[in-house]
């Protein structure tokens, strides 16, 4: 494969300082998440998942309607001991790609909306179809409350075998689901971009004891897609990586975005990312705008940084994941 190396460097005019964690007493609470009608979730695991850890209580959706991105509120998703996928089938025309959607969320919730069943309308239009993972949350040992070490160089591995296991099953269903089994990637945004890089280097072995035939598919993604990605800088001055995700040759070929103005995860975790993927010879194309902050979505604001959507069409095209 011809190794890609793109750095566009854009401005703006505004900030946007948002956080992905949907939070607060004045929110409004239901419980189980579900998709829209016409999409069903299913369990991931035949039983109970592995390494499943207590949480405070059951699974809740939060809704804080002061929290407002592009004017509109952010569903967040907690308390998940079952983690799920839903299939979204494309709408007309079938590309054979298809994408798992990991929503960030810190490791304690999932945007469940934002950067998930909103990133699944647009993929399906384009002929792609989106998988939506909801993995475990909260995932120890990560606390976004603070910027604590060890805790941002830690594996995230609950969600990291929820997302081995969820590739897998869609090589394991990709005849059924009309999928070409070699177009299949990962877009994940925040701590979910951050599980987009695992994975897309972390896809040797499986962390969890296999349990049926998807496990012997390869979970190696054939294409990244990381926004506002986090915990990938080792942190201080350098542009040192987070040893959790050792970048190879074999890495996948990946998309990075980030903002110079994201006070939630550092321009650093994408330029630290960056760095080792070139010095890999890994074909990889990297945006960075001075403007946008964090945990903007798919949703248009006045911000250049919001048509990103279109970069990472064109990107799909040129690495050949889509046709012309």
């Amino acid at each position: 494969m011809v190794k890609t190396l793109m750095i566009f460097v854009h401005s703006a005019a505004c900030v946007i300082a948002a956080c992905a964690i949907v939070a607060g007493s004045a929110s409004a609470q239901t419980t189980d998440w579900q998709p829209s009608p016409g999409h069903t979730q299913v369990p991931i695991w035949p039983g109970a998942a592995p390494d499943a850890q207590p949480v405070k209580g059951p699974e809740k959706v939060e809704v804080d309607p002061k929290f407002l991105i592009a004017g509109k509120p952010v569903a967040g998703v907690t308390n998940v001991v079952g983690p799920t996928m839903t299939v979204y089938s494309p709408q007309g025309k079938n590309t054979g790609a298809a994408v798992v959607v990991f929503p960030g969320g810190g490791f304690q919730e999932l945007a469940i909306d934002l950067e998930g069943t909103e990133v699944c309308d647009w993929l399906t239009s384009k002929g792609i179809t989106c998988v939506l993972l909801k993995y475990r949350v909260p995932s120890t040992p990560y606390d976004w409350h603070c910027d604590c070490r060890p805790d941002n160089l830690a594996k995230s591995t609950l969600a990291l075998e929820d997302a081995q296991r969820t590739l897998g099953l869609v090589r394991f269903h990709a005849t059924e689901w009309h999928i070409d089994p070699h177009k299949i990637g990962v877009l994940g945004f925040s701590a979910g971009g951050y599980l987009v890089a695992e994975i897309s280097t972390d896809f040797r072995r499986r962390l969890y004891a296999p349990v049926d035939g998807a496990d012997k598919e390869s979970c190696r993604p054939d294409f990244a897609v990381a926004i506002y990605p986090g915990h990938l800088s080792a942190g201080g001055d350098s542009y040192k990586l987070n040893a959790n995700v050792p970048v190879s040759p074999e890495t996948s070929p990946t998309f990075l975005l980030q903002a110079e103005d994201d006070h939630v995860d550092n321009v650093n975790d994408a330029l630290a990312y960056y760095i080792a993927l070139k010095d890999a010879g890994v074909p990889t194309e990297i945006h960075l705008y001075a403007h946008g902050g964090h945990a903007f979505g798919l949703r248009r604001t006045q911000l250049p940084i919001t048509g990103w959507p279109q970069l990472v069409e064109t990107w799909l095209r040129t690495i050949g994941m889509v046709a012309e």
